[in-house]
């Protein structure tokens, strides 16, 4: 017999046939391997053909003692040089999915705003353990940063980003650029971004996390991120963002998230202290919406989150 979910009602009507036919995912230790085997077979990597950019395969120098970090580079052809240029952390919940997944979505953007994208192939949680993903992208940006004039990239327009645990990952990315003080960030677009361990022992979303990442993924992701139960003392502001007692001197951010999302009051949280910290924040919250919602395309509630979160992009690029 199936369970009615209490969120059912809320949800989008152009999701709904999302969610009828959505398949319960169940992280383990157990099933992990399994979980990513699937994945990898449902995953479209092509790049649609016609479009006007040049896609590069590198490995780049990564943290100290550690084995270089992939990268997918993103060049579109006709923007001319100096171009801005975005760094992007792809999703799966610290423990799936892999650079490639976001293929298509980076060539798009890299045509659509004239802007280079380096895409970051950061090592998975639970084979390494925090800090591994974010020092690999930061040994990304700093790549990026010091070869600027060999791809093309404005040293003045640097942007981050990414979905999910790529959002989460990409602000506590911008904490630890600030920290260091080598690179300069103008911009962090955070989509459903995977912000905050806590949300694992805070009081329980009454109309949240039923869809697509439920409050069990998330425990096993932190946890296998951090190597230890999540919520706990000590967790640094570079595993999780909001851990970080002054966020004043962060790059304006852009957050966007699903009303029945898991991580709907992470992010608010987040954007308030964002706020009253100084940083320029825009936060938007989309009505029926669900994480992953993105995934269907043709809803009018993606269609909207789409065109807001490009256009954020766009002013954080060119004002």
């Amino acid at each position: 017999m199936m369970t009615v979910k209490k969120s059912a009602y809320l949800v989008d009507p152009d999701l709904k046939k999302m969610t009828d036919d959505m398949q319960e995912l169940h992280l383990t230790y157990k099933t992990l391997a399994r979980v990513r085997e699937a994945f990898n077979e449902q995953v479209d990597v092509s790049i649609p053909e016609g479009l006007p950019v040049e896609v590069t395969e590198k490995q780049v120098p990564g943290p100290p003692g550690a084995p270089d970090v992939r990268i997918i580079l993103f060049t579109p052809i006709h923007a001319p040089a100096p171009r801005p240029g975005y760094l992007h952390i792809h999703g799966g919940g610290m423990v799936l999915r892999s650079a490639d997944d976001c293929n298509k979505d980076n060539a798009v953007l890299a045509t659509t705003l004239g802007c280079t994208v380096v895409s970051v192939d950061y090592r998975l949680a639970p084979e390494t353990k925090h800090p591994g993903q974010v020092e690999d992208c930061y040994a990304a940006l700093k790549w990026m940063h010091l070869n600027a004039n060999e791809i093309g990239v404005d040293l003045e327009r640097i942007a981050i980003g990414g979905e999910s645990a790529g959002g989460g990952i990409a602000a506590c990315l911008a904490v630890l650029a600030r920290d260091q003080g080598e690179v300069n960030i103008i911009f962090q677009r955070l989509q459903s971004p995977m912000l905050d361990d806590r949300t694992c022992v805070a009081e329980p979303h009454p109309y949240t996390g039923e869809y697509s990442w439920s409050p069990d993924n998330n425990r096993f992701g932190w946890q296998a991120l951090l190597g230890c139960e999540s919520g706990g003392e000590g967790v640094s502001p570079y595993a999780s963002a909001p851990r970080a007692e002054d966020l004043s001197g962060l790059p304006p951010a852009f957050i966007s998230v699903g009303a029945i999302d898991l991580f709907v009051d992470e992010c608010m949280d987040f954007a308030k202290r964002l706020i009253r910290a100084g940083v320029p924040t825009e936060l938007h919250v989309y009505p029926g919406a669900h994480h992953a919602a993105w995934q269907v395309s043709e809803a009018r509630v993606t269609i909207a989150e789409y065109r807001d979160r490009l256009e954020a992009l766009r002013r954080g690029f060119f004002g």
